[in-house]
């Protein structure tokens, strides 16, 4: 898919809020940042209002070996959300089962001088490093987990129909459009810097 197949068409012009819902019924309330149109058929791309979290297990043989996984199975999810929500409460922060991905309302922490040097976790991913902040541990079963913050924005590409209602793309639509993605997250962190 060529740059020239993708007509953005920019910002709304007022500050313009969706709510997207899963197949669980879940909802996230997002603002508007893009309206794209790649062939004939309109898509929008959303930032989350509230901030994304992830959590991650701890995993490894000993302390010099352990790994940070992401728990993405949604049932080990559902498991650890009441202990994930008490701990995040402590720091002012609401955790919420919002769809896509889970958000907490309230305001992060600020990065002190010590996180940008280094405090910040980096998650090994397929295709490069994920940039985290660190929210909360906690123990769950005596297994450790940790709540980090991912300090890039979590943008979220989503189906307009024929009402402007957006929809949560299906695994095929993401797979055939996901090339682009990169492409237009580029160009808005390029604006947004």
């Amino acid at each position: 898919m060529s740059s020239d197949e993708i007509q953005m068409n920019g910002l709304p012009e007022d500050e313009e809020t969706v709510v997207l819902t899963d197949d669980a019924g879940r909802t996230i309330t997002c603002s508007v940042e893009r309206y794209l149109e790649v062939e004939n058929q309109e898509y929008v791309l959303l930032l989350p209002i509230d901030s994304p979290v992830e959590i991650f297990v701890w995993e490894g043989e000993d302390e010099d070996d352990e790994e940070a996984i992401p728990v993405e199975d949604e049932d080990e999810i559902d498991t650890l959300f009441s202990t994930a929500k008490a701990v995040l409460e402590e720091q002012n922060l609401t955790l919420k089962r919002t769809a896509v991905v889970l958000t907490v309302e309230g305001e992060l922490p600020e990065l002190d001088e010590a996180d940008e040097l280094g405090a910040v976790a980096a998650a090994e991913e397929e295709d490069g490093a994920e940039e985290l902040q660190y929210l909360a541990s906690f123990y769950y079963e005596e297994q450790e987990f940790a709540i980090y913050a991912p300090l890039d924005p979590c943008f979220i590409l989503a189906r307009l129909d024929s009402a402007n209602q957006p929809h949560l793309l299906s695994p095929d639509e993401l797979q055939k459009l996901e090339p682009m993605l990169e492409m237009i997250e580029d160009q808005l962190f390029d604006e947004m810097q």
